[in-house]
């Protein structure tokens, strides 16, 4: 586990994104092939943008895995994954070899086999993720199934969850936040070979510290990239505020 502190969240993005286009290049020398995970949210904002302004990427050769998307959310609507997906990054670059987006109005069940059969055939080589205020990794919020080997599941979302995403801005009220949604589960993302994780902002500087710095638990889910051969944070001094001198060695 790798941990750079960057002065803000631009700061962290243009890291993160840099790190991440370089890993890509390295992959499709390697392979001439690569397979990523992207999340979505506030959080990516800036990594995303870093991302597709790198150059020297045929992404012609990419196959990408979206993270999560609500259940019964129209993709018209603002807070949609598939529409914030296609707007920030799919539209921007060239035409992916494949882009595998999760459809929160299909049958749930239905669709969680589709994508499990799917991200079966492409072993992720890279996963950008996040850390929600709740510790959450994807929508897998607390306590988080650290045991399933399903690929995608159906989680329920817990209230700090669905209260975030309307204080960030997607939803005006909390009765609009869907309370289902469609995750990539904790075991499917720590198959990844490298995890890029951003995690900008004060507030989520509590999640952090419980991330990084406590025992690896289901009741702080992204604890668990503590075990991960490969994984490095971006945070911003904000986000980094609460670790101590040990946690961050």
């Amino acid at each position: 586990m790798n941990i750079s502190i960057e002065q803000n969240a631009t700061a962290l993005g243009i890291a993160a994104g840099k790190k991440a286009a370089a890993l890509l290049r390295g992959t499709l020398s390697v392979k001439g092939s690569a397979n990523v995970i992207l999340a979505t949210g506030a959080s990516q904002f800036e990594t995303l943008k870093e991302l597709i302004s790198q150059p020297g990427i045929d992404w012609g050769k990419v196959t990408m895995f979206h993270l999560d998307e609500y259940i019964g959310l129209p993709e018209t609507h603002a807070a949609s994954f598939r529409k914030y997906l296609k707007e920030r990054f799919l539209d921007k670059v060239a035409p992916l070899k494949e882009a595998v987006l999760v459809n929160g109005n299909a049958d749930p069940e239905q669709e969680c086999e589709r994508l499990a059969k799917l991200i079966q055939q492409y072993p992720i080589d890279i996963a950008l993720v996040g850390i929600g205020e709740n510790g959450h990794l994807a929508f897998n919020d607390p306590p988080a199934d650290f045991t399933t080997t399903k690929p995608y599941l159906v989680v329920n979302l817990d209230e700090p969850c669905r209260r975030q995403q309307m204080n960030e801005g997607w939803f005006e009220q909390l009765e609009d936040v869907p309370k289902q949604a469609i995750s990539m589960s904790i075991k499917q993302i720590m198959l990844s070979k490298h995890i890029i994780c951003s995690v900008p902002d004060k507030r989520k500087a509590a999640a952090v510290r419980d991330s990084l710095e406590k025992p690896v638990s289901n009741l702080f889910p992204a604890s668990i990239l503590q075990q991960h051969p490969d994984c490095t944070f971006f945070l911003d001094e904000t986000s980094a505020s609460l670790l101590t001198k040990e946690g961050i060695k």
